[in-house]
């Protein structure tokens, strides 16, 4: 079947698919969390004892002891087999940015050869997967194979339902024999715990007397792009490299500003109806949803939880996504740039820092200037986005997120505070010694008599900057929407917590010294500012003049790839930060640094295997084809004594040659080996790699324009785009 003829296949497939049943939604209380063993069914199933040991772990992360694990076990295996699970996995989180799993049954057999359930608190507590086929850095040898999962009872157990049946998915952590943490839920945890500890001792100098365990708490911001299945399993970059490495721009894009919060089409509705279903059913708060800038683009968006939990809800959502279009007709699409040319997709990390006794202590309140554990935190924040910024950086850095950050679309990559300018009014009187009353936002008067006026919030949303202040939260705007939300939480965190413990040395010190808590606050403050103000900017991170001040005059960093971000992880100052506040030791630190440069790697390395197959094998035939119909034309009205003018004959042969003298240069850059370092190849497949890829594409694209359609073997941009 010809190129066209399987475009047009694919379009009929398209046109002429039944439309799926859209069921009428069951009430949101009757289907909430039905497919969770929290906190409410383990009070229905345990006595009051292990009720009140789990919750106790849960809410304050306490030990939890053996016989209660026994306990909970047994209440949860019976709970699982009612909801027709017949396999339990503990699912855990490697340093692959997805999801792993185990699946084991609630199975033994008696000395009499007969079969029984079993499911014991041991069971519960540890698992044992093979731990050597995953991704770690250098951490242990290549014959050592042992790895253990451990039960996080602070993340509450779920049934998986597939088209294959129920599974009891137990969350866990993933660590080797000898204790080093594999995956990307202990550093978590770990962060957490070291906010905590920061945060209780500046509290505390301030006169709360009462402080609940604090948490870190998660908003994520999902963008997805939906290409219809028989579009997809024609395109081979798209399935296996997850965007298009070649692709025409269409007459129309995003540039009418039309697809943005339009009408969401009837298909792309059903499925996410369908896919919400899942998530309430599983206790994920899904909030909101739209269509997104570019067509064919999606947004869904969760209420906040607490970081952990909301970290394994993140990953379970792209899970659900996927397998949940799957079953529409669709390939979801989580890649940051799928299409060149057209906006591409984040993951925005609403976060914050609160607690059961203080609140949210992110929130300003109405008062912002004499919210002083407002002021601390704030201030705590900026001291760590401007000390470890370079660290932000490379805990969103990928191959995939490069195309994405800095790109008129997304922020920067130099990392950067908005406040707004009220806030920021505040903290630059702070810095000049005096802290002064500040202006509300005012009511807005649209002066018609129909719509009420409300209150307008102190200052705009800035939508290029990275971490911008939104009202009680910060926004990591720079997140890729493929990536775990985990590495980014783990920094934050950890940020805070080290600017948490300076603060309260500080705070100490200028109490020792007999100021009252508002003027230590203000000395504390002042200096923090003195320090770190710099990072702190309101305009528009995208234009070349801020750019140039950031680095040359504030001395902020800017890494503009994976390759320039990821040596951060060994920059001394992170390696002090990590092992000082206990989160990770400098060996576990120094394995995400490999294992996320050895991804960057091979992500482009394929991405380049795939462009040197598709050119050669698909793209290269189609123009010889076109190029001899062409030929034979040309020939045929030469006999007649005629000849075809404006032919773009040789523009073809000229882009033709070209395209295939690049393929021949990127065989040759692939088969270079034998780098001195780590960061010498990452620099190499960044400088050398990443251009040949693009001057390949760049002759592709244009052929697109000038071979008949009729030949062209790939879906075309406005055929993915726009047909749904």
């Amino acid at each position: 079947m010809s190129g066209h003829a399987s475009r047009l296949n694919a379009i009929t497939q398209i046109t002429n698919r039944a439309p799926k049943e859209c069921k009428t939604p069951q009430p949101l209380t009757d289907i909430w969390a039905t497919d969770v063993f929290g906190l409410a069914k383990m009070e229905e199933a345990l006595s009051k004892n292990a009720f009140k040991a789990i919750k106790n772990t849960v809410t304050t992360g306490a030990p939890l002891d053996p016989a209660t694990a026994d306990v909970v076990a047994s209440a949860m295996k019976v709970w699982a087999i009612s909801k027709g699970a017949k396999f339990f996995s503990h699912i855990f989180y490697p340093m692959t940015n997805i999801t792993a799993e185990k699946h084991d049954g609630f199975i033994i057999t008696n000395p009499e050869g007969a079969a029984i359930t079993e499911f014991t608190g041991s069971l519960l507590i540890k698992g044992e997967p093979d731990g050597s086929s995953f991704p770690n850095g250098s951490l242990r040898m290549t014959n050592a194979a042992r790895g253990y999962t451990a039960w996080d009872p602070t993340s509450p157990a779920y049934i998986m339902h597939t088209a294959n049946g129920a599974t009891l998915m137990i969350p866990s952590v993933f660590i080797s024999w000898t204790g080093e943490a594999l995956d990307k839920k202990i550093p978590l945890l770990r962060s957490n715990a070291a906010m905590d500890t920061a945060a209780r001792k500046v509290l505390s100098l301030m006169g709360e007397e009462k402080i609940a365990p604090l948490n870190a708490s998660c908003g994520a911001e999902q963008e997805y792009f939906l290409v219809d299945e028989h579009f997809a399993n024609l395109r081979p970059d798209l399935l296996l490299a997850g965007r298009s490495l070649f692709g025409a721009p269409p007459a129309k894009g995003q540039q009418f500003d039309d697809h943005y919060f339009g009408a969401i089409p009837a298909r792309v509705q059903v499925f996410m109806q369908a896919f919400e279903d899942k998530l309430y059913r599983l206790g994920i708060p899904a909030k909101t949803h739209h269509n997104e800038v570019a067509p064919g683009q999606f947004e869904i968006a969760p209420y906040f939880e607490s970081s952990n939990v909301a970290a394994d809800h993140q990953q379970l959502m792209m899970t659900l996504m996927k397998s949940t279009a799957k079953e529409h007709g669709f390939l979801c699409l989580l890649h940051e740039k799928p299409f060149a040319g057209v906006n591409g997709s984040g993951k925005h990390v609403n976060w914050s820092v609160g607690n059961a006794t203080q609140g949210n202590l992110l929130d300003p309140g109405s008062t912002p200037h004499d919210n002083l554990n407002f002021l601390l935190f704030c201030g705590a924040v900026i001291r760590g986005v401007h000390k470890h910024g370079g660290l932000l950086r490379a805990v969103i850095a990928s191959a995939s997120n490069d195309h994405r950050l800095g790109a008129n679309e997304a922020p920067p990559a130099i990392l950067s505070v908005y406040l707004g300018d009220q806030l920021e009014s505040v903290f630059n009187d702070i810095k000049a010694g005096k802290l002064l009353e500040k202006a509300k936002g005012g009511l807005m008067d649209l002066g018609l008599s129909q719509i009420l006026k409300f209150e307008r919030d102190p200052g705009d949303r800035n939508r290029t900057s990275p971490f911008a202040f939104t009202g009680n939260r910060f926004e990591f705007r720079a997140v890729g929407s493929s990536q775990s939300v985990s590495g980014p939480l783990v920094a934050m965190n950890t940020m805070l917590a080290d600017s948490l413990n300076w603060i309260a040395e500080k705070l100490e010190a200028a109490l020792a010294n007999g100021s009252d808590k508002t003027a230590a606050v203000i000395v504390v403050l002042k200096e923090l500012m003195e320090l770190h103000g710099n990072v702190i900017f309101g305009g528009d991170g995208y234009s070349e003049a801020w750019h140039k001040e950031a680095v040359e005059v504030r001395g902020l960093k800017n890494l503009p790839t994976s390759a320039d971000a990821l040596p951060e992880f060994k920059d001394p100052a992170v390696v002090e930060l990590f092992v000082k506040t206990g989160v990770l030791s400098k060996d576990e630190l120094l394995s995400r640094f490999e294992v996320y440069a050895e991804q960057y790697i091979l992500s482009l390395e394929v991405e380049a295997k795939l462009v040197i197959d598709m050119a050669t094998t698909q793209i290269y035939p189609a123009v010889t084809q076109h190029l001899t119909h062409l030929a034979d034309v040309s020939q045929t009205l030469a006999g007649l004594s005629l000849t075809l003018e404006n032919t773009d004959l040789p523009e073809a042969v000229t882009h033709a040659n070209a395209m295939m003298s690049a393929v021949k240069e990127l065989k040759a850059a692939l088969e270079t080996h034998d780098f001195e370092s780590t960061e010498t190849h990452m620099n190499f497949s960044a400088k050398t790699l990443c251009p040949l890829l693009l001057k390949v594409r760049d002759h592709a694209d244009t052929l697109e324009a000038l071979v008949a359609d009729d030949l062209w073997p790939l879906p075309k941009y406005q055929e993915m785009l726009f047909i749904k």
